[in-house]
């Protein structure tokens, strides 16, 4: 009788949201998740192979080189590159959380699913540590160079792991800021991905205009997915529309800092410079309104059309 009531109640997933029965459920998909995770994090990685994976050329490279005679890497190493690196890593561990989430992952599903994601990433990270470090002069400073950027990387990798988990497992409260995160890598994604093109300067400088406005737009579609109709969902909104105010800026700064060849040296002066360029990206109007109105309009629609749908499905 037990087992006859197990079988025939529905589950209710920690979505809040009714599913399959128990037994319904294909075990096929632990197994499918594996190369999900592989397919998740090559497709974060698409912008820098599709420019032709080619380094940029380094400072302290041992020999004088012509760009196109630099090594082939599976990443970007660079001090200029420290946010393409990031959100190259942050998209594809985001495209993996989305699609762990709906085939409702769990256990070992969700284990070879951030496994996936692992490899590859873990494998780009080392092959381009080792290729940079076998170019570069024999100093100290090529060292240092190298670990930096690829402690930077390791760091990427995790959050990116976290924000896997978050997005598969969390309740939409949750998965709203991982999801946030990951819209907010997508304009430098988007943006690396435009440029790799290859496409002529007016099409170019026509699809940029658009890039500034992807954060905004996913968000809201993010938080109108979510709702808005318990305490945690609201603060959970709240925290994403301030996300989208904040980390943009918090991008440039270090851009902006890590960019310059001579504040390089001066770490002082260059943690002043990056503050400054953080506080005028994070407080002038015309910077800051733009994307926190535009993510709540998108939201406050998104919301609209979702009770209309809701509505109508009641009314049926």
């Amino acid at each position: 009788m037990n087992d006859a009531l197990q079988t025939e109640m529905p589950a209710t997933d920690p979505y809040g949201e009714t599913s399959r029965t128990v037994d319904d459920q294909p075990r096929v998909r632990a197994w499918a998740a594996l190369p999900v995770g592989l397919g998740s994090a090559i497709v974060g990685l698409v912008p820098w192979w599709v420019g032709g994976a080619r380094l940029e050329l380094q400072n302290l490279w041992a020999t004088s080189v012509l760009p196109a005679q630099m090594p082939i890497t599976l990443l970007p190493f660079s001090q200029y590159s420290v946010i393409q690196i990031f959100a190259l890593l942050v998209v594809g561990a985001t495209v993996a959380g989305i699609a762990g989430r709906a085939l409702r992952l769990r256990g070992w599903g969700l284990v070879l699913l951030v496994l996936g994601v692992l490899l590859v990433q873990g494998v780009a990270a080392a092959q381009t540590a080792l290729v940079v470090r076998e170019g570069l002069q024999e100093r100290l400073e090529s060292t240092v160079y190298v670990a930096a950027l690829l402690a930077g990387t390791i760091l990427s990798i995790i959050v990116g792991m976290i924000l896997t988990v978050l997005i598969v497992r969390a309740p939409r409260a949750g998965a709203l800021l991982g999801l946030t995160v990951g819209a907010i890598c997508m304009a430098p994604w988007t943006g690396a991905l435009v440029a790799a093109t290859g496409i002529d300067e007016n099409s170019l400088s026509t699809l940029l205009v658009v890039v500034p406005w992807i954060t905004p737009v996913l968000t809201g579609v993010a938080i109108a997915w979510t709702g808005v109709n318990t305490v945690g969902r609201v603060i959970s909104g709240i925290l994403a529309i301030a996300l989208v105010w904040v980390a943009p800026a918090l991008m440039t700064a270090i851009a902006s800092a890590l960019g310059s060849r001579v504040l390089i040296r001066f770490p002082a002066d260059m943690l002043d410079y990056g503050n400054g360029v953080f506080r005028m990206a994070l407080l002038t109007p015309e910077l800051a309104l733009r994307p926190i109105i535009a993510t709540v309009v998108v939201a406050v629609v998104g919301l609209v059309i979702r009770m209309l749908v809701l509505r109508r499905r009641r009314g049926a």
